[in-house]
């Protein structure tokens, strides 16, 4: 069935080794650093997802598990969405390179235990307790799969008086004192253009994710890593933290100057805007000659960057009346060999037709089934001996549910202590008709005989096709997954003590969504 599928396991030293074409691997010379290693994710928006993409573009094999019919949030966040498809552009953002897999986790709990046991990293952005109340919390996970390194991203992390508050990137950012230091130097608080508190929190996460295999390689154990939006936030004020902390310093909004660097900030010239800085003296010095205005750099109130924070209002007022008399490709042509950093304020058209952009090869161009085509941005990261790449589009809903069809297993078990033969509790009785009718909608004979399988159509239904495990009386039929020992609680709709129950049917793995059972609520960290 689906679980032997793409848990087929092997395993060598606590890592797992992945499927991937020998062939693309021996072409390119290289192999991914991450081949072999399985991710779970249940994620969903953007700082898991991101996370998840990065170790995907690494070579891990990652599992995005998804709720039937709905999916990601992330999904429905247009428009603009892919011609031809309900899935937003948004979602293809942080989504490449994984495997999407419907699971109700209220009923589908023991497939993410059999996953669980056969993957190497389980990533999850539920609000702290979510999960843990449907049994798929860490000590839960860890009695299952000690080797497991099990994620938690989240709004405030798992301690502290703000652990069961839900998280975004805007409040984590507001909270964690970035709005306050954003926009222009006299007006209000400005949100950034994308979700970078997210993104640091997602790159955290995959730094700590790898570093927690690294040290399972000697230990041979798993843990858990928590990492949440508003301490990332926090970590990341860097300088304007250690002002505050060390020199009792308030921060303020500097617009796109820097507080401590001055020239350091956007210029308007005729035509657009250009920034540029100088973090030394000499680059300062290079600024002036380039400027055809030598003297400002043996100017006393200019010559240090002491000295030229001090006097910020006259060195910009100054240096703003020079910039504004040519367009900026006429600035950029003068500073083509400037060893200050300057560049021009580019559109998104500027940018992606820019001639670096388009020389590196940084957009990669891939064919959609729906769209024709889809263009993502690389991996940024470039490795001498190793790949990371895109090897796949985001997923459809449930794409990778039924790659290879459920199956849907009755078994009589053998009658222990007198009782009576015991049918799996997946399935109810069909009208007193001698047989059963599963939870999607296949109608099965009842088996005459221990160990035996059978079904009345091949074409009952188009989720599990009707599909015959075991037709032959006596047959030999796989051993089902072997039973936790840890006392948990089986599925919802199952008996716990039942060796019958239904191997990851149709009730609980649904391709694109085929159980309408409730999700459990929840909300995301991410924007």
């Amino acid at each position: 069935m689906l679980l032997n599928w793409f848990l087929r396991p092997v395993a060598n030293h606590g890592i797992r080794r992945a499927h991937y074409s020998s062939s693309s691997t021996a072409a390119a010379g290289r192999e991914f650093p991450l081949e072999g290693i399985r991710i779970l994710d249940l994620t969903r928006i953007v700082a898991g997802p991101y996370c998840t993409m990065v170790l995907g573009d690494l070579g891990a094999e990652v599992y995005k598990i998804e709720r039937p019919f709905e999916g990601d949030e992330s999904r429905k966040w247009g428009p603009p969405f892919m011609r031809n498809s309900k899935d937003s552009v948004y979602f293809m953002a942080a989504n490449r390179n994984k495997k999407s897999v419907c699971v109700n986790l209220k009923t589908g709990r023991e497939v993410i235990y059999e996953l669980a046991k056969k993957c190497d990293v389980l990533v999850e952005n539920y609000v702290p307790g979510k999960l843990d109340a449907l049994g798929l919390g860490y000590e839960t996970l860890r009695t299952i799969a000690p080797s497991l390194v099990y994620c938690s991203i989240t709004g405030f992390g798992s301690e502290g008086p703000y652990k069961s508050k839900p998280g975004y990137d805007v409040i984590a950012a507001s909270m964690g004192g970035l709005l306050h230091i954003t926009g222009s130097e006299n007006g209000p608080p400005a949100k950034v253009g994308i979700a970078v508190t997210d993104i640091a929190t997602g790159l955290y996460a995959h730094g700590a994710i790898l570093a927690a295999l690294l040290q399972r390689h000697r230990t041979e154990r798993g843990q858990k890593i928590d990492v949440n939006l508003f301490s990332t936030q926090v970590a990341c004020l860097i300088n304007v933290a250690s002002n505050y902390l060390n020199a009792g310093k308030e921060a303020r909004r500097w617009g796109t100057a820097h507080e401590s660097i001055v020239p350091y900030e956007a210029f308007e010239t005729r035509t657009g805007f250009i920034t540029l800085g100088c973090g030394s003296d000499a680059q300062f010095v290079a600024l002036c000659r380039l400027l055809g205005v030598e003297e400002l750099a043996r100017d006393e109130r200019f010559v240090s960057n002491r000295t030229r924070v001090a006097h910020r209002t006259e060195l910009i007022g100054i240096l703003a009346e020079i910039l504004k008399q040519k367009s900026s490709s006429e600035w950029m042509e003068i500073f083509a060999d400037a060893s200050f950093p300057v560049g021009p304020i580019n559109s998104m058209k500027e940018v992606f037709e820019d001639r670096h952009v388009q020389a590196i090869g940084l957009v990669k161009t891939l064919p959609h089934p729906t769209a024709e085509q889809v263009k993502l941005v690389g991996p940024p990261v470039v490795y001498g001996e190793a790949r990371n790449e895109i090897t796949s589009i985001p997923p459809q809903l449930g794409q990778h549910t039924d790659e290879e069809p459920p199956v849907l297993r009755l078994r009589l078990q053998k009658p222990r202590n007198g009782k009576k033969v015991q049918w799996t509790n997946g399935t109810v009785d069909n009208e007193h008709m001698n047989k059963k009718k599963s939870k999607c909608c296949c109608i099965y004979v009842k088996p005459r005989a221990f160990g035996e399988s059978s079904s009345e159509s091949e074409d009952e239904c188009e989720h599990c096709f009707g599909h015959v495990e075991l037709k032959k009386k006596n047959q030999k039929v796989p051993p089902l997954p072997a039973k936790r020992d840890d006392g948990g609680n089986d599925n919802d709709d199952g008996d716990a003590n039942n060796p019958d129950d239904i191997d990851g049917g149709p009730a609980s793995m649904s391709p694109g969504g085929s159980s309408r059972s409730g999700e459990p609520s929840s909300t995301p960290t991410g924007e």
